[in-house]
């Protein structure tokens, strides 16, 4: 007998579900506020310090960016309110006084972040210079620099000096125009107003920190977390400053990302030792 051919039959395919999309990436906005939200619900001697050590890191790794290194016991007396004596005794005044007015520019910026957004005048930024400098008088009587500083760190070009008061009133307009904030990310806005300020090099001291404030200070108003750039980027960071603003707009990526990693490692062991 003949064998039959089998006819087969194709069984329907079964229904693929659909590929679900990648998860949306979270911002640094986002991400910057769930980790105030995690620090809110620590203890108060772990917020304490926590806020302690980030200023004695941000003053620290600022202030070497200017070839100026501090060491923990200095950075640690300038910072204790019960410090005075201990500074007067060991002749560490001087470099106490430097560090608290440096402390008190970062509570400005902080303070100043938290309320109505005003715009960003040339007032201003002679402002925070004065208090790194309030012996140079008041923001009206500050002088910007009288000549082309032979400086050991800093090697792009400096604005000539009878051109700052023009090129530091450019800076502070270009913040304040509507096209800049519609047309930059506030990471972008910040990093290139800092550059920006940086390459006038307005004031014969410190030009750098100012211009570092302001940038934290635009960071800080866009719930972004501040740019403490490392010690260990000076020379990547002086070369940015030779370069193009997009190469720094980088190095203070790189600063956030960093500093965000730092207070998730620090926050997942403290969540792991209290449950």
């Amino acid at each position: 007998m003949a064998a039959k051919n089998a006819t087969k039959k194709k069984l329907p395919q079964e229904a693929k579900s659909p590929t679900p999309p990648p998860p949306r990436p979270v911002s640094v906005e986002e991400r910057t506020a769930a980790l105030e939200a995690r620090l809110l619900r620590t203890d108060a001697a772990f917020q304490a310090t926590y806020r302690h050590r980030l200023d004695m890191s941000w003053i620290y790794h600022d202030s070497a960016l200017e070839g100026v290194v501090y060491t923990e016991s200095e950075l640690a007396t300038a910072l204790d309110p019960n410090g005075t004596a201990v500074a007067l005794e060991s002749g560490m005044q001087p470099v106490c006084e430097e560090i608290r007015r440096h402390r008190k520019a970062l509570d400005f910026i902080r303070t100043q972040a938290g309320e109505r957004q005003e715009p960003i005048s040339v007032d201003f930024i002679r402002e925070l210079y004065l208090i790194l400098h309030p012996e140079e008088g008041d923001a009206k009587s500050v002088r910007y620099r009288k000549d082309i500083p032979q400086h050991r760190l800093y090697f792009h070009e400096y604005a000539a000096p009878d051109k700052i008061a023009t090129k530091v009133r450019a800076v502070s307009d270009w913040i304040n125009d509507p096209e800049t904030k519609k047309s930059k990310s506030p990471m972008r806005l910040a990093s290139r107003a800092h550059y920006d300020l940086l390459r006038v090099f307005p004031f014969p001291h410190d030009s750098g920190k100012v211009a570092r404030l302001l940038l934290n200070l635009l960071l800080l108003r866009a719930g972004l977390p501040p740019a403490i750039i490392h010690m260990s980027e000076r020379q990547r960071y002086y070369e940015a400053l030779k370069g193009s603003s997009a190469t720094m707009n980088s190095i203070v990526h790189d600063a956030i990302d960093n500093n965000l990693k730092s207070i998730e490692k620090l926050l997942d062991a403290y969540e792991a030792r209290h449950g």
